[in-house]
């Protein structure tokens, strides 16, 4: 974004203190130069959200999308709302063309998992309506192959996936939860895909809301570490951070909750300022 300035079913360093994470200045602006202010959006800016088929779920989740797109509209943005049995790959990638945010919501497929081999045909991407006006359990999933071949976001896009099994190195309902290793190579091979076509910033919340993550870009001028980190109290020995090894020069933050099991997380260019903002 100019803006950005600076579901089979749904061992680096770590960083030297979490406590660095929230305290850490923004430092890449638009160009990539040191210091350079916020650049604000010449056009509104273009959200789409996605809800593919989860059975009986589907409905909650229409409902949970339209009041993210109501909430979107109320800043001014420009929102598409695609949503199952209707929500095809080939109406994906028309309406995804030049985003701005793209949010998905519905099952995620994603590695490590107990359904092998790893590829990314139909692993780290989508779960869509294999055919459109079929119900909500003609489901089809679309890979990080294909986020990469036919999908275009604008630059410094943000990806936001909402209620995705694997999607914060989170575990399918009834499934042992993972290792914290096993946890970071979910986190960055369902980032990398989307990190591949644009975006900037990757946002995994499988459980809560993103509201505030949309309440932060379009309101305040904030990095998306600060926006990330600024909407828990959790403890600072909750949260684990490392670089990408799948994305060049990315990195990623996981917050686990009590018992030490992923629950969100964040993968990108953390440092970037993210604001609809003057």
């Amino acid at each position: 974004m100019g803006w950005f300035a600076n579901g089979a079913h749904r061992a680096s360093k770590l960083f030297t203190g979490a406590r660095a994470l929230i305290l850490a200045t923004a430092f890449l602006g638009l160009t990539g130069a040191v210091a350079v202010p916020t650049v604000a959006a010449a056009t509104p800016l273009k959200v789409v959200i996605v809800v593919g088929p989860t059975g009986s779920g589907t409905a909650q989740n229409i409902a949970s999308a339209k009041q993210l797109a109501a909430q979107a509209r109320s800043y001014g943005a420009t929102v598409i709302e695609l949503y199952s049995p209707g929500a095809t790959w080939s109406r994906v990638v028309s309406a995804t063309n030049g985003a701005n945010i793209l949010i998905d919501m519905g099952h995620g497929n994603g590695w490590p998992s107990p359904y092998p081999p790893f590829q990314e045909n139909t692993k780290d991407g989508l779960g869509l309506n294999a055919t459109a006006n079929n119900g909500n359990l003609n489901l089809k999933y679309y890979g990080a192959n294909f986020i990469r071949s036919s999908i275009h976001l604008a630059p410094n896009a943000v990806v936001i996936l909402h209620g995705l099994c694997y999607s914060a190195g989170n575990s399918e309902p009834g499934r042992a939860y993972p290792s914290v290793e096993a946890a970071r190579e979910r986190i960055q091979n369902f980032a990398a895909g989307y990190l591949a076509v644009g975006a900037k910033a990757v946002f995994a919340e499988p459980y809560g809301d993103v509201g505030y993550i949309l309440s932060a870009i379009f309101t305040t001028k904030s990095t998306a570490r600060q926006i990330f980190m600024g909407h828990d109290s959790a403890p600072i020995a909750n949260y684990i951070a490392y670089p990408s090894h799948r994305t060049v020069g990315a990195h990623l933050i996981g917050e686990l909750d009590s018992k030490k099991h992923p629950r969100r997380s964040l993968t990108g260019s953390l440092d970037l300022v993210i604001s609809a903002l003057h």
